[in-house]
C-alpha cells in the first residue's frame, strides 16, 4: 500500500507552532520517524499556520529534504502553493500534488492547472483528485462515480497516464448528521470507479477524516481502513506512527494476498 504519512501539517499543534519559530528540528524529527515507521510519501501542508503558504510551503520542502529523501506529497488546493512547492522540490523519487476536485466555481480549469503541473514535474509525479466539484462534496455512489470518471476522462484526454492519478471518493466524519450511510456509499463507489480505466487509477482517501470528533477515532480508522482495502483501496493518508494502524495494513494485504503469509508477516512488512 502507498503510505502517505499525514504529520507534518500546520493544523498539528507542533508542527503550528515550528512554523511559527522557524523550528527545523520538529520538523525534521516528524520526516524521519514518518520514513522509519514505513510512509512511501510525507505529506507537506501548511494548513492555516502561516500568512504565507507559498514562502512556508517552500521553507517545508526544504527542512524536509535536508534530512531525508523519502517523496513527498504537496498538500493544497491553492495551485499557487503547490507551484511553490514544485520550484524547490525534488522530484526525482516521485512526488504526489495533493489535490484538486474536478473544478470549482472559481476555477473551471483547476484539474487542468493541476495535470499541468504534475506533467512538468516529471513522469514519477502523480495527482489525488477529488470526487468533488463545483456543487460541493456529492452524498450519493452514482455522483461520485460520475466525477471520478470524468476526472479519469479529462487526464487521459491530457495524456495522464492513469496509474499517476489517485481517486480521492472523500470520506466524510461518522458522527456527522446523517453521515453514517457514507462509508458504505465510498465502498461502493470505490468498486466501480476502479473500472473506469485500465489499468485502474488508485485510490486513496483521508483516513482521520472518518473519525474526527469520535471517542473511539483509532478503532473507526483501523476498521474502514480494512473494509476499504477489500474493495481496491490501493493509497491512503494515514498516521504512519500508530503501530496498531500500520499493522492493520499489514494484516489486510497479507489476507488479500498481496503479501506472502509467514509466521513473521508483520516483521517482514516492517523490513525488521
Amino acid at each position: 500500500m502507498i503510505l502517505i504519512a499525514e504529520r507534518i501539517n500546520g493544523m498539528f499543534k507542533d508542527v503550528k507552532q515550528a512554523i511559527a519559530d522557524k523550528d527545523k528540528k520538529v520538523i525534521q524529527d516528524l520526516a524521519k520517524r514518518q520514513t522509519q515507521a514505513g510512509a512511501s510519501y510525507l505529506d507537506v501542508n501548511v494548513g492555516t499556520a502561516a500568512a504565507d503558504q507559498q514562502a512556508t510551503m517552500q521553507w517545508l520542502v526544504e527542512t524536509i529534504q535536508q534530512t531525508c529523501a523519502t517523496p513527498l506529497c504537496l498538500d493544497s488546493q491553492k495551485p499557487d502553493v503547490i507551484a511553490a512547492g514544485l520550484k524547490v522540490a525534488n522530484t526525482e523519487n516521485g512526488i504526489i500534488l495533493n489535490s484538486t476536485p474536478l473544478n470549482k466555481k472559481t476555477d473551471d480549469k483547476i484539474l487542468d492547472r493541476y495535470i499541468d503541473m504534475a506533467n512538468q514535474a516529471g513522469p514519477k509525479a502523480g495527482i489525488i483528485a477529488l470526487t468533488m466539484d463545483k456543487n460541493g462534496v456529492p452524498q450519493d455512489i452514482d455522483t461520485r462515480v460520475a466525477i471520478a470518471a470524468e476526472i479519469v476522462s479529462k487526464a487521459a484526454d491530457m495524456g495522464f497516464d492513469p496509474q499517476r492519478l489517485f481517486i480521492d471518493p472523500i470520506i466524510l466524519p461518522v458522527k456527522v448528521p446523517d453521515a453514517q450511510a457514507q462509508p458504505t456509499n465510498i465502498l461502493a463507489a470505490m468498486d466501480q470507479i476502479k473500472l473506469l480505466a485500465d489499468p485502474a487509477p488508485h485510490m486513496t482517501v483521508g483516513l482521520s477524516n472518518i473519525s474526527q470528533g469520535a471517542t473511539e477515532r483509532s478503532l473507526i480508522n483501523r476498521i474502514f481502513l480494512a473494509m476499504a482495502v477489500s474493495h481496491g483501496l490501493d493509497s491512503a493518508i494515514v498516521d504512519v506512527l500508530d503501530e496498531e494502524l500500520m499493522n492493520v495494513v499489514a494484516t489486510s494485504e497479507m489476507l488479500m494476498n498481496k503479501q506472502i503469509y509467514s509466521d513473521s508477516f508483520l516483521k517482514a512488512y516492517k523490513g525488521t
